[in-house]
C-alpha cells in the first residue's frame, strides 16, 4: 500500500461558522444526487469524498453537477481511477470492471480529465478536519471493524476524519484506550464533537446505499463542532431505468430497491 500523500485546504475566514455539505459514493445516480441537493437545504460548501462515478447510468450528468457546486474539496474514489484510467480495475468484480468500462466510453474527455486529475485522500480541510475515501493511510482501504478504525484514527491528523468508500453510515470514536463504534440507527441524528475524542464518520453512500436502506445518505457538518446524519428518499425507478437503458448489468439496477 502506499503511503498518502497528504494535501490540505486553506478554508476562508468568516465570522460565522460553516456548514459543509458532505457528498460520498454519489456513484453517476443523478437522481439521488439532485434530491439530496434538494433537500439539504442550508449549507454554505460542499466536500466529495470520492466515486463520483461507477455502477450508475449518468456519470457526466453528475460530474457536471458536481463541478457546478464548485466544491471545497473533491478526491478521487477507486472507480473514479477506473474510469478515467488510472487503474485496471483488476480488484473489481465482473460487474463493476463492465460498469467502469461502459463509464470510461461514455465520459466526455473533459470530464474523464477531470477524474484524472482528481487528487488521492486524505485531504485536510481545516485544524478540525479531513477527508478521505478508503483510509487516511491508504485512499483504497476499507474500514470496516476495529482494528481498521484504531489505525485510522491513530494515523488521522485531524481531530474528526470523514471518509467513504463501504456505503455503510458508521462512526468510529477514541477517547484515550476507550474505542466504540456505533451504526446509526435513528435519522437524522446530530453528534456534537467533545474535545478529548477523536472521530472517524462514515456518512453513506448518496447514489448507491448498502445498509438495507435504499434512501440516500449525505451529512452537514459543521464547523461550530457537530454534524447531521440524514436520508432522503429519492426516485429510485428513474435511477434503474438509467442503468437498464443504459445496458449495464440489471444486478445494478436491482439493488438500490434494497439497498444492498
Amino acid at each position: 500500500r502506499r503511503s498518502p500523500s497528504r494535501s490540505s485546504i486553506e478554508s476562508p475566514r468568516c465570522e460565522r461558522d460553516v456548514r459543509y455539505l458532505i457528498l460520498s459514493d454519489i456513484h453517476a445516480n443523478i437522481d439521488a444526487l439532485e434530491t439530496v441537493l434538494a433537500a439539504a437545504q442550508a449549507w454554505d460548501r460542499v466536500l466529495v469524498l470520492g466515486d463520483l462515478v461507477g455502477y450508475g447510468g449518468a456519470p457526466n450528468q453528475v460530474i457536471d453537477r458536481v463541478r457546478a457546486l464548485e466544491p471545497v474539496a473533491v478526491i478521487r474514489g477507486n472507480h473514479d481511477k477506473a474510469a478515467c484510467g488510472l487503474d485496471d480495475g483488476s480488484n473489481f468484480n465482473q460487474v463493476a470492471r463492465f460498469a467502469a468500462a461502459w463509464t470510461n466510453q461514455q465520459l466526455s474527455s473533459a470530464n474523464r480529465d477531470y477524474l484524472r486529475q482528481l487528487p488521492m485522500g486524505p485531504t485536510e480541510i481545516d485544524e478540525q478536519l479531513e477527508i478521505c475515501h478508503g483510509a487516511p493511510f491508504d485512499e483504497d482501504h476499507y474500514i470496516f471493524d476495529a482494528m481498521d478504525a484504531h489505525r485510522s484514527l491513530q494515523t488521522a491528523t485531524r481531530p474528526v476524519c470523514l471518509f467513504g468508500h463501504t456505503h455503510l453510515p458508521v462512526i468510529f470514536t477514541i477517547s484515550g484506550n476507550n474505542l466504540t463504534g456505533d451504526i446509526p440507527e435513528v435519522e437524522p441524528m446530530t453528534i456534537s464533537f467533545d474535545r478529548s475524542t477523536r472521530y472517524l464518520f462514515n456518512p453513506g453512500s448518496v447514489g448507491q446505499p448498502r445498509d438495507g436502506d435504499p434512501r440516500a445518505a449525505f451529512s452537514i457538518y459543521d464547523t461550530e463542532g457537530s454534524i447531521d446524519l440524514r436520508r432522503v428518499e429519492y426516485d429510485v425507478s428513474a435511477a434503474q431505468k438509467r442503468i437498464s437503458s443504459a445496458g449495464l448489468p440489471q444486478s445494478l439496477a436491482n439493488r438500490l430497491a434494497i439497498g444492498r
